[in-house]
């Protein structure tokens, strides 16, 4: 039977915050059935893009700045790391979305160090799936002793409900995540690549953020529900399951999420879930509204969904009037896709993880659309909104 604690908690205040993760904690056999002093902990947050903390999209700064307290505290070394879903559009927002965050502040002022996954390397991971035969993920999530995944409670227009099971898609770096969303547009089949990650990462531990969540047109346009609860698991599919049950909805409603339940990724019936806490049982979230397409019977326009990442298609480019030939690029690269001597890039080796890109001292990793009309609006965007 799979545990999950619900904790009651009405702001992002510290203390209070410390106070009911601590006491949430225990109740899973304490802070020291994971940790211990030295070890290397990765606090995996959803960093959706660059919006701030008060916005519900990514998980708050404070809430971070908690449990980095509590891990300083223990004599852990903390990483706070992820990858932007934004590059789909072929933008690199990453660095700038843990700023505009206070991710950047919290590591600062904690003594805690950020991950930018899109600069940090791969790991290949050997799978057996119909989209391919490897996934490249970040590698920090291999080299850290213990990875918690803290997953941000909201909505989601195209797959209902976005949490714990679907917070590790951040672990593909780079531009890598468009070819994905454009290989796997239903959600099904989605969902099996995300369980895919699941199976490669065996994370332990996740506490979900949900002190303020998103609802309505989530994950970035919906709108501040004080739901007031924090959630802690090792099963992030129970901990999913619990807080769809919060909101008035069942864990078979979301097809992202068939491929957990079916590769027994956690535990989906709630009579084998126990809940305890401040609550022995979901509590409602009364008033919280769902995407509206929630409950519709039309069909998802995926063939409209692969045009339009097709039209946004991004591919980065060496400049040689700024190359200075130190061969960053040319190191960095995982898959070995870059010529020395040219700089020419095999794309039919390239993952778009954008390491060439984030690591050039030199600004000489352009990201070009392959649709000049598509780059042409990116840069009126751009400069529309400097």
């Amino acid at each position: 039977m799979s545990k999950v604690i619900i904790q009651e908690c009405d702001s992002y205040d510290t203390a209070n915050v410390i106070e009911k993760i601590n006491s949430g904690m225990d109740l899973i056999g304490g802070w020291k059935t994971f940790v211990k002093p030295g070890m290397k902990v990765l606090l995996k947050v959803n960093l959706i893009g660059p919006k701030s903390s008060d916005t519900a999209a990514v998980t708050h700064c404070e809430f971070v700045r908690a449990i980095t307290k509590i891990l300083k505290g223990i004599g852990c070394i903390v990483w706070i790391g992820d990858s932007s879903g934004g590059a789909i559009a072929g933008i690199a927002p990453t660095a700038r979305s843990f700023e505009v965050a206070g991710l950047s502040k919290v590591a600062l002022e904690e003594g805690a160090e950020i991950v930018n996954f899109d600069r940090s390397g791969v790991k290949e991971c050997i799978i057996n799936a119909d989209y391919g035969d490897k996934l490249y993920l970040a590698k920090p999530v291999f080299d850290a002793d213990l990875v918690i995944n803290l997953p941000k409670f909201k909505t989601h227009t195209a797959a209902i409900y976005t949490g714990a099971v679907k917070n590790v898609f951040g672990l593909i770096p780079g531009l890598k995540k468009a070819e994905y969303h454009k290989l796997l547009p239903d959600p099904k089949n989605f969902g099996c690549m995300i369980a895919d990650i699941h199976e490669n990462c065996k994370i332990k531990l996740h506490i979900m953020d949900g002190i303020t969540a998103m609802q309505g047109e989530g994950p970035t346009a919906g709108d501040v529900y004080n739901a007031h609860k924090i959630l802690i698991s090792e099963d992030p599919l129970a901990l999913d399951t619990v807080a769809l049950k919060m909101i008035g909805l069942d864990v078979l409603d979301i097809p992202i999420l068939t491929a957990a339940r079916d590769r027994n990724i956690g535990q989906w019936k709630l009579e084998n879930i126990e809940i305890c806490g401040d609550y022995d049982s979901p509590p409602e979230l009364k008033t919280f509204k769902l995407p509206k397409r929630f409950g519709s019977k039309k069909k998802q326009n995926y063939k409209v969904l692969i045009k339009v990442i097709d039209f946004l298609k991004t591919r980065p480019r060496v400049n040689l009037s700024l190359c200075k030939q130190c061969n960053m690029c040319v190191e960095s690269c995982p898959v070995q896709a870059i010529d020395k001597q040219t700089k020419s890039i095999e794309y039919s080796k390239c993952i778009e993880c954008m390491c060439c890109h984030e690591l050039c001292n030199y600004k000489a990793i352009d990201l070009k659309k392959d649709n000049m009309l598509a780059g042409l609006m990116t840069k009126l965007y751009k400069g529309k909104y400097k």
